[in-house]
């Protein structure tokens, strides 16, 4: 397999989303998106995103949009903006809204204070029926958090945690900018679950600076130790033509294409070893966590924040640059806080672009969500459920036969099966059912 990472070194999506934000358009923006809004089923709960764009310090590795603030002031008057956001959306809603998914993300949501989480949540519930048992989560910096923190968080009925850690190890860290002693992850640990913050996830990266097989799985079990629900362990994504700062970053420290693919494997077999279920190609669970459960039943989902058992057909998205999926396609918020502010101090619905979801992409969009998530896709049976002719697809199985030849996948009759060794290039095979996508342009990061 490592020689066929070599030979299948591509640039393709991670397809959190289908179409991708490459193919994004501003034909769609704040109208169309008012209009969407309007037409949403009221019977079908929502997810909600919340994007919010500021950290203290920047991490090398990022690929996210964010800012670095050593002032609260910012952070304040973009709170305000962001509530009188929601009141746009909601009041484009013919109804008060189900909500049963929450997130936060950024940046660092840990830059909000508890006072800001209460002004949130309950503007929320003045806006949306958030449900009893709706999943409130957060992505925590563990380095800024802080126990009366973590007790704001409990207040506003959270009840999962993201924790942001990458490595434990100090040079790699040092490498990524990112100072972050395990104690300090571990008594964030503590602190939530004495506040009865259970569902906690840990998002790990192999493939950065001076990483190697034995410190990948030092990692692991260090992570381990601590017992979260989930593990996520992403691909470092080195873009620095996209990133300016990972520049910071010595590409000479970096480990080549055998030595990522070492790393992911030696990785994803201890996770294993230490009886978490895999779920999709880079995210792992416990047994019996709700990921687990929906991989097994056959309803494990994708969106931007990963891998999901949220069935929710629309999640709309809130602060700048977040993306909202509906049914009729999918829209993104405008990315320079100021034109994002400008724009909703004005009473407009921030959309800077987006992209209508034809027919044809709601039926590719199936088939590769269901190999992103299942490693495997029936073509005959989601054609037939789209009422399109079974041999729809007979040019991309053709383009499939040298990923078949490699023991990537094996297709019986209109069935494509990943092999299990091979799940790293799901991607590869997903991507051959993406119309749009052009694998010369370098928009995206490595396949492996």
């Amino acid at each position: 397999m490592i020689k066929l990472a070599k030979k299948y070194d591509l640039k393709v999506p991670r397809y959190t989303s289908y179409p991708t934000t490459p193919h994004f358009s501003d034909a769609v923006d704040g109208e169309t998106y008012k209009g969407w809004l309007a037409e949403l089923d009221p019977a079908q709960a929502l997810s909600l995103y919340f994007h919010i764009p500021f950290c203290d310090e920047m991490c090398w590795f990022c690929g996210c949009y964010t800012k670095i603030v050593a002032r609260y002031d910012p952070i304040a008057a973009y709170m305000e903006t962001l509530l009188k956001e929601v009141d746009l959306a909601a009041d484009a809603l013919p109804g008060k809204y189900r909500a049963r998914h929450l997130h936060w993300g950024g940046g660092s949501p840990t830059m909000l204070t508890p006072d800001d989480w209460r002004r949130l949540i309950d503007r929320l519930r003045s806006r949306f029926d958030v449900t009893d048992d709706a999943e409130i989560a957060v992505e925590l910096d563990p380095r800024e958090t802080t126990e009366d923190y973590v007790k704001g968080l409990a207040n506003a009925s959270v009840n999962r945690a993201s924790i942001g850690v990458q490595d434990f190890n100090p040079e790699v860290q040092q490498a990524i900018n990112r100072i972050q002693p395990f104690e300090v992850t571990k008594q964030v640990f503590a602190w939530l679950r004495q506040n009865g913050i259970t569902g906690i996830n840990m998002d790990l990266m192999y493939g950065l600076p001076y990483q190697t097989i034995a410190r990948v799985i030092d990692m692991v079990d260090k992570a381990v130790s601590l017992e979260p629900r989930r593990i996520a362990i992403f691909g470092y994504a080195h873009v620095p033509w996209m990133k300016e700062h990972q520049k910071m970053i010595k590409e000479q420290t970096l480990p080549d294409v055998e030595e990522r693919w070492e790393q992911s494997e030696a990785a994803s077999k201890r996770l294993e070893e230490l009886g978490y279920i895999r779920i999709g190609f880079d995210h792992f669970a416990r047994p019996d966590d709700s990921l687990a459960s929906a991989l097994k039943g056959g309803s494990l989902h994708r969106n931007f924040q990963g891998y999901t058992a949220d069935k929710a057909s629309a999640l709309i998205g809130f602060g700048a640059s977040a993306i909202g999926s509906l049914p009729q396609g999918y829209v993104q918020n405008f990315l320079p806080t100021k034109q994002y502010t400008d724009l909703v101090e004005a009473g407009a619905l921030p959309i800077a672009k987006g992209i209508v979801t034809g027919s044809e992409d709601i039926l590719r969009r199936e088939i590769i969500e269901r190999l992103m998530c299942d490693m495997e896709v029936d073509i005959d049976t989601v054609c037939a459920h789209h009422q399109v002719e079974a041999d729809h697809f007979s040019e991309e199985l053709n383009r499939l036969s040298p990923y078949v030849d490699d023991d990537i996948c094996r297709i019986d009759g209109g069935k494509i099966f990943v092999s299990e060794n091979a799940r790293p290039f799901v991607r590869l095979i997903a991507a051959t059912f993406d119309r749009y996508l052009n694998t010369k342009e370098g928009r995206h990061s490595s396949a492996v």
